[in-house]
């Protein structure tokens, strides 16, 4: 049977104000596309479907909608879809009744911890091949909070002995309703050790001061992992079995280099037969101009030289400037929405870098008390010396000069 497996779609998010629902919708439109020209049996979804806990009504609808929309394209496609550590357990598991009618299996949290076993059962979903018959078990993991872990005791890390016990506890049970020649896959959304992460968009996952889980918590006999959270598309150790596949849309611009994606899994019988990436098209373009920050003038030349055919608005670049600053530049934005003016672009970012060269004659680094001890004008000057490299020209300490004089005049009238 094949597996379609995909992860961190966080429907809902805006990027830098920007509404991304056109995204959201281009990225589900191509994957229905996918499901029915690939054939795909089961499709699963580890977790992080929508950004936020509270998503809106329009967000919402766009996940029903698909579900609704897959099944009819695909009448066997199996669905499981698990929460991450963005969504709310309750909230996206509230539909599972309707869900259900239409073979979509959706876990948000394991369940009492007085029942291991039954709470683990309800996680344990049988996959289906095109012709109905059980082919595979999924074990359904949700992202896992402290109080969803069994207490390991002496455990030097008892978050990630927690993991381990549950992970173990609910292979032991797909195995037992196994049948010969059914493999067993595993969801997980978390973060495993080695796993690179991207700098700007992924919230971090620290549980009793660990942030990685080591890659072991999976029995070596569970086919294949389809592990959510890293944005990156990436394999653990260089295991093909054991994979993120990365999060469809760039969350944010340190993504710009991605390689989106979703993967193919075909089982034969117990074990992998082989692993395919499917690239997603990126509907709308992050551009960073320049290339590295470079001098007011320089940026401004590039983009006033940028080209760009025209869409509909929902579909323009996100535009991230990076300019190289010398000094102060109070009027930055407004130079630059100048310069683009009336091009198909959304300006999304202005990252500003400075050169700070260290002055022959700059003085040593102070203590909190000498800090304290500065006046304004003192603090204000090594500020800016360490900021731009340079001294603060007289106009500009006139001008913080008057600043600061203004409201003991007004306090005093």
């Amino acid at each position: 049977m094949r597996l379609l497996h995909t992860s961190d779609w966080h429907l809902g998010q805006s990027f830098h104000q920007f509404d991304r629902r056109a995204e959201h919708q281009a990225f589900l439109d191509w994957l229905l596309g996918a499901l029915e020209a690939e054939a795909v049996d089961a499709l699963l979804i580890a977790g992080d479907v929508f950004d936020n806990s509270n998503p809106s009504a329009q967000a919402q609808a766009q996940l029903y909608g698909f579900l609704a929309e897959a099944r009819r394209r695909v009448p066997h496609l199996g669905i499981v879809m698990t929460a991450g550590n963005h969504d709310s357990p309750g909230r996206l598991e509230a539909p599972a009744p309707l869900l259900s009618v239409f073979d979509a299996c959706v876990v948000g949290h394991v369940g009492r911890q007085a029942d291991l076993d039954a709470a683990l059962g309800r996680l344990l979903v049988p996959l289906k091949d095109a012709a109905g018959r059980e082919a595979a078990w999924c074990i359904a993991m949700p992202f896992l909070r402290p109080d969803d872990l069994p207490r390991v005791e002496g455990a030097d890390d008892p978050y990630a002995a927690g993991v381990a016990a549950l992970y173990r506890r609910a292979f032991e049970l797909a195995a037992e309703r196994c049948q010969p020649g059914q493999a067993i896959v595993a969801i997980g959304h978390c973060h495993l050790a080695g796993g690179q992460v991207s700098e700007d968009s992924e919230r971090r996952i620290v549980i009793g001061g660990a942030e990685a889980l080591p890659a072991g918590i999976f029995d070596p006999r569970i086919a294949y992992v389809a592990l959510g959270h890293l944005h990156r598309a990436q394999k653990i150790g260089g295991d093909p079995t054991r994979r993120y596949c990365g999060s469809p849309l760039p969350m944010s611009f340190s993504e710009v280099g991605y390689c989106h994606q979703v993967v193919l899994v075909d089982l034969d019988g117990e074990g992998v037969a082989a692993t395919r990436e499917l690239p997603v098209p990126r509907s709308v373009e992050l551009l960073q101009v320049p290339a590295k920050p470079a001098p007011v003038d320089d940026a401004l030349a590039a983009l006033a030289a940028l080209d760009l055919p025209d869409r509909p608005e929902p579909l323009w670049p996100y535009l991230h400037v990076r300019v190289q600053l010398s000094g102060p530049e109070p009027g930055l934005r407004a130079r630059i929405e100048e310069a683009i003016a009336g091009k198909p672009l959304r300006l999304a970012r202005i990252e500003t870098a400075t050169l700070r060269g260290a002055l022959p004659d700059a003085a040593p680094a102070l203590s909190v008390d000498e800090l304290n001890a500065l006046k304004p004008e003192a603090f204000f000057e090594r500020l800016y010396r360490h900021r731009y490299g340079s001294d603060a020209p007289p106009e500009l300490m006139a001008a913080f000069g008057e600043l600061l004089a203004t409201p003991a005049e007004e306090g005093a009238a």
